[in-house]
């Protein structure tokens, strides 16, 4: 893809430093982030009666190449999808992907460069590093320090409906601590006028456009990919066609490498190479959701409509949620 300048230049880009200070516990951090699943090499057997040759050695590509900084990073959205997208992606042998979430750009950016970089799997030339972590897409200091380190990078955002990623969001929290108040106290700041809680993180992360227009003024809009959370389950291989195109890879993940798991209602992997069973997205994914007050779900869906029209338009994509 041609390389475009950043939007917006000249106003209010804050002073990035990428030094390599304080690279800490470098080690540890590789061996937590590194989850590349990739075996050791396989001893070929001797020769049997008859000369037949056994198959050559699989050849584990994580000892060869070299770390680079990711060209691609997944910054968005939580409950979006986003771990689907990663696993579906890892398929593809020209992707290279960090197994846990880095949040160098959120959380650890005074480790310096070095750190990050040294966290990324090895890659041979014309294979594509990548990490994802969603919390990228809503904090407002990520985009000009990913335009810092590369204003090429492509920065793919997986998106939902507002109104299900909320209550999937406020799941996943209820699961972890029971005690919290209910989905509908927290939505709204006052019941009786009907005002929503915007601070609240599980309303304020579904407000795409807000976020958009933060990133638009580091990236232009072609260095963006949208993907649809809802068709990366209903059609996960047209999405990732999409994903491949973008990353300027050869389309190699397609429908052959997918099947449906009723009792989840998510697609999952068939049988991956060298394994002897299908691969699915762990036990926590498809968690049942609580019964929400339709009535708070119709205020949310009246609150998001004018902010997911503007997003339609900025991305021209029609998303569906209305």
């Amino acid at each position: 893809l041609p390389i475009l300048a950043a939007v917006g230049r000249g106003r209010g880009r804050e002073a990035v430093s990428l030094d390599s200070a304080a690279l800490g516990s470098r080690s540890a951090s590789r061996d937590l982030l590194h989850n590349n699943n990739a075996g050791g090499f396989t001893e070929g057997s001797p020769t049997p009666p008859g000369g037949h040759s056994p198959r050559p050695p699989e050849l584990n590509y994580s000892s060869f190449g070299t770390k680079k900084l990711p060209q691609a990073i997944i910054i968005g959205v939580k409950k979006g999808g986003t771990r689907a997208l990663l696993e579906f992606l890892r398929v593809h042998p020209d992707i290279r992907a960090v197994g846990a979430e880095p949040h160098f750009f959120d959380r650890h950016f005074d480790k310096g460069i070095e750190w990050y970089k040294d966290l990324m799997p090895k890659t041979l030339d014309g294979q594509v590093t990548m990490e994802k972590t969603p919390s990228y897409y809503v904090t407002k200091e990520t985009p000009p320090r990913i335009h810092a380190m590369s204003k090429d990078a492509k920065l793919i955002v997986v998106v939902r409906d507002p109104v299900t990623r909320a209550i999937s969001d406020y799941t996943q929290t209820l699961s972890k601590k029971p005690d919290i108040p209910s989905f509908e106290s927290l939505t709204f700041k006052n019941r009786t006028t009907g005002l929503i809680d915007t601070s609240w993180s599980a309303i304020q992360i579904g407000i795409y456009a807000k976020h958009l227009e933060n990133w638009l003024q580091y990236f232009p809009m072609r260095q963006i990919l949208f993907v649809s959370g809802e068709r990366l389950i209903s059609d996960p291989a047209g999405e990732l066609g999409k994903v491949q195109d973008f990353l300027g890879l050869k389309r190699i993940i397609t429908d052959k490498h997918f099947y449906f798991n009723q009792t989840k209602g998510f697609p999952c992997l068939k049988k991956p190479e060298g394994s002897s069973k299908p691969h699915c997205l762990g036990k926590t994914k498809g968690r049942t959701h609580p019964n929400i007050d339709p009535e708070v779900v119709q205020r949310l869906r009246d609150f998001y409509r004018p902010f997911n029209m503007k997003f339609y338009q900025m991305t021209g994509q029609n998303f569906g949620w209305d």
